[in-house]
């Protein structure tokens, strides 16, 4: 997440479009009906109208003709998306339940909450990488400022009484706020919220000052003129939002950007995730799915599931150390 390596910058550029070659389907699966014959479930580990659930919701759209059934939304919310994964964990793996997982549910809640019971690497079946994030530096339109250096300038001045809304303890909101403010060296109050469309009316209302969101939970509200965007997470030189700068471009070297990826309960036979890696590839290159992607600010993506568990092995990493440097602690 917080910074870049040749593997991400490699994921940023291209979409690793599915393989093929996976194994024979068991006895079983062979002598049941086509998948899917029913509605899929799709558990989004976030509250309605976060970044994950529009990116979810999307996707399930797009994969809905494709896959010949509805792909039913089941938000379950809490604790950072743990809840939600703990759902998909638990599930039959028989296909009819998915999981739309987060850089917030799988990388970040099981470092900083010590109550989560699941490991992202070895209880989840890893189908494909869907999108990377850029998180957004937004603000009220009230506070005097309209560039990341004027921003810092009037944290500093304030003294500690500069309120940073989040989507929860231990959510990316949170981390990459903390992770800006200890880059700019202001000290802000973080003010947590039950999800990112509460923590991003907070700003919008002028109840909290700022909050570095993930891109699709505050890109329409921007556009609406109702926030103040002040820069994006990805790298120097990139321009995922438009006309927003890279945050690297005052504070070098800052990255912190967020992904989405789709998921199943371990054990799901291979046929389906080849089924399903495969229909998501042909999704993610629709035109409606991709305008819609770029109007939020999501650089839509496609892996294999082995670049899926090697991206997901560097985040953890990469994650672990900017908590450590941030001085975040479990809780």
């Amino acid at each position: 997440m917080p910074s870049a390596d040749p593997f991400r910058r490699q994921l940023l550029s291209c979409a690793l479009l599915c393989g093929a070659g996976l194994s024979a389907p068991a006895t079983l699966w062979a002598q049941a009906p086509r998948y899917p014959s029913r509605p899929v479930r799709l558990i989004v580990p976030n509250a309605p109208g976060s970044s994950v659930d529009t990116m979810g919701r999307l996707v399930g759209q797009q994969l809905t003709p494709l896959l010949g059934q509805a792909m039913v939304v089941d938000n379950k919310a809490g604790a950072a998306g743990a809840v939600g994964m703990d759902a998909g964990k638990f599930a039959t793996p028989d296909g009819y339940t998915l999981i739309v997982a987060s850089s917030s549910s799988t990388t970040v809640a099981p470092l900083l909450q010590k109550a989560v019971n699941y490991d992202p690497l070895k209880d989840f079946e890893l189908i494909s990488l869907i999108a990377l994030l850029p998180n957004v530096l937004v603000c009220r339109t009230s506070l005097p400022v309209n560039k990341l250096s004027e921003f810092v300038a009037y944290a500093k001045a304030q003294g500690g009484r500069f309120n940073m809304a989040s989507a929860g303890p231990g959510s990316v909101s949170h981390l990459a706020g903390v992770a800006l403010s200890a880059a700019a060296g202001f000290e802000a109050l973080h003010v947590p919220y039950k999800g990112g469309s509460q923590s991003v009316g907070s700003v919008v209302s002028g109840e909290t000052d700022w909050t570095l969101t993930p891109a699709p939970a505050a890109m329409a509200l921007v556009k609406g003129g109702r926030l103040k965007a002040l820069g994006h997470s990805m790298p120097k030189g990139t321009q995922p939002l438009g006309t927003v700068p890279s945050i690297a471009e005052t504070l070098p070297g800052f990255e912190f950007a967020s992904w989405i990826g789709l998921m199943a309960p371990k054990g799901l036979p291979a046929e389906v995730i080849d089924l399903l890696r495969r229909q998501l590839a042909q999704a993610l290159q629709s035109k409606e799915l991709r305008d819609a992607f770029a109007l939020n600010g999501a650089v839509p993506i496609s892996t294999t599931g082995e670049a899926f568990r090697e991206f997901l092995t560097r985040d953890i990493e990469q994650t672990r150390k900017a908590v450590r440097l941030a001085g975040v602690q479990a809780e």
